[in-house]
């Protein structure tokens, strides 16, 4: 059973990310918040109607809802079978698994997944036209909500805060208010608001999002829950197309001297995160790094890409800059060449937001590699770079063998001429 009880926070960022060396050529990417693949686990084949050809027992669904978003944003149409087989792996209770090899057995309840229902529920609301599954599926969050507000993995384990960033996406993607959204007095804010350093962290930290408390309930930033949980706190959801921008730099958390406040009121948590990465993207190169004992720093280019989506929809597009620049430059190594179905449309959704060519992101057409990754679409929009070129105009203009002909007429009429001349002789 795919349990919340899985490996701490920083070893889970590590095993979850695209770029990790240990990673399979073709993998996908996990969802944030899944159980590490392990070598026992068996190998699942890949159904046809799915983007990515890596195993899709972890991200199954995780990789097909971000492809058909970010693909509906860029005006692609996708196949039927695409969509539909998102919708097929739904459960009767309206959530959704990891991946469901078999859906004509029951779903186990214990294993649906908050992650992969999230963000299923965004892909439908951009699609469209798929109101039902869409309201099942926001229904099962309700009912798997824990009670101090908060979301796990799977149903009945402790919280955490990418499950909780990524649950409030999709009500925002619904229209629902997280506020309403309660169990036990406690609100979905107020689930991811059990995550988030406040003023009696130190004044680096500020802001941040932890991954879940320590046993002693203590909380430590995490590159990966802070990224993710930080779109939430904006209001954001997948595709981000906030047009609000601030030119002045997000606020820092206000702390009094001694201020002994752990939670971070509502009103400042979107400004307070968004201070927290820009500080972090700038100290590291804009990029968010892991830092795993005894092992070298490596790039987290997942929470980097969340980090840019996040700062773009708290208004905050120029302090993304540098982080889209970065993962524009560098992203080729995480969506390995654009064969990763995951990395390749999270990457395409950065571009979006930040308002960058898709076709041309970092000399790559994240359009096309995504296209090709999955059934071929239903249809392309005519601003898409997935778009077929048209062909030249066969009316209107002149065709070269047209020309061609006038010109072998003009050259047969100037021999006669001259024919005719030298017969006649030199005019007196």
């Amino acid at each position: 059973m795919l349990t919340a009880a899985r490996l701490g926070a920083a070893t889970l960022s590590a095993a979850l990310l695209a770029g990790a060396a240990a990673a399979p050529a073709l993998a996908d990417t996990p969802s944030p918040t899944a159980p590490a693949p392990t070598a026992a686990a068996p190998s699942a084949a890949v159904p046809e109607s799915l983007y990515g050809k890596g195993d899709p027992t972890y991200d199954g669904v995780w990789r097909q809802s971000l492809a058909l978003t970010a693909l509906a944003s860029a005006k692609v149409v996708p196949a039927d079978s695409a969509v539909s087989w998102l919708t097929g792996q739904q459960c009767a209770d309206g959530g959704w698994p990891s991946y469901r090899a078999d859906t004509a057995a029951a779903c186990d309840p214990a294993t649906e997944d908050s992650n992969a229902t999230a963000v299923a529920i965004q892909a439908l609301v951009a699609l469209g036209g798929h109101q039902d599954p869409v309201d099942k599926g926001v229904q099962w969050l309700k009912a798997n909500q824990n009670a101090d507000g908060s979301w796990a993995y799977n149903p009945g384990s402790p919280g955490d805060a990418n499950s909780t960033g990524l649950a409030v996406n999709a009500l925002f993607a619904t229209r629902t208010d997280p506020a309403a959204v309660a169990k036990a007095g406690r609100n979905a804010f107020d689930g991811l608001a059990l995550f988030q350093l406040g003023c009696t962290a130190p004044a680096d930290q500020r802001g941040a999002f932890a991954f879940q408390p320590d046993a002693a309930g203590a909380l430590a930033a995490n590159a990966l829950a802070t990224g993710q949980s930080a779109l939430a706190a904006a209001g954001g959801k997948l595709p981000v197309v906030n047009a609000n921008r601030s030119d002045a730099a997000p606020k820092a958390l206000p702390c009094a001297d001694g201020s002994t406040e752990k939670a971070v009121p509502r009103a400042d948590s979107a400004e307070a995160v968004g201070a927290y990465l820009t500080a972090q993207l700038a100290a590291g190169g804009q990029h968010l790094t892991l830092s795993n004992p005894g092992a070298a720093p490596t790039p987290e280019y997942t929470a980097t890409a969340w980090a840019a989506l996040s700062l773009v929809q708290g208004g905050h597009p120029q302090q993304a800059g540098g982080a889209v620049d970065w993962l524009a430059k560098e992203g080729g190594a995480w969506t390995k060449g654009g064969t990763d179905a995951s990395a390749t449309a999270t990457l395409l959704l950065v571009a979006q937001a930040a308002q960058r060519n898709p076709a041309d992101f970092g000399g790559s057409d994240l359009v096309k590699q995504l296209t090709a990754l999955g059934p071929a679409p239903k249809a392309v929009g005519a601003s898409s770079s997935a778009a077929p070129a048209k062909p030249a105009k066969k009316d209107g203009g002149l065709s070269q063998y047209w020309l061609l002909g006038v010109g072998l007429l003009i050259g047969i009429g100037g021999g006669l001429v001259l024919s005719l001349q030298r017969k006649r002789g030199p005019k007196l």
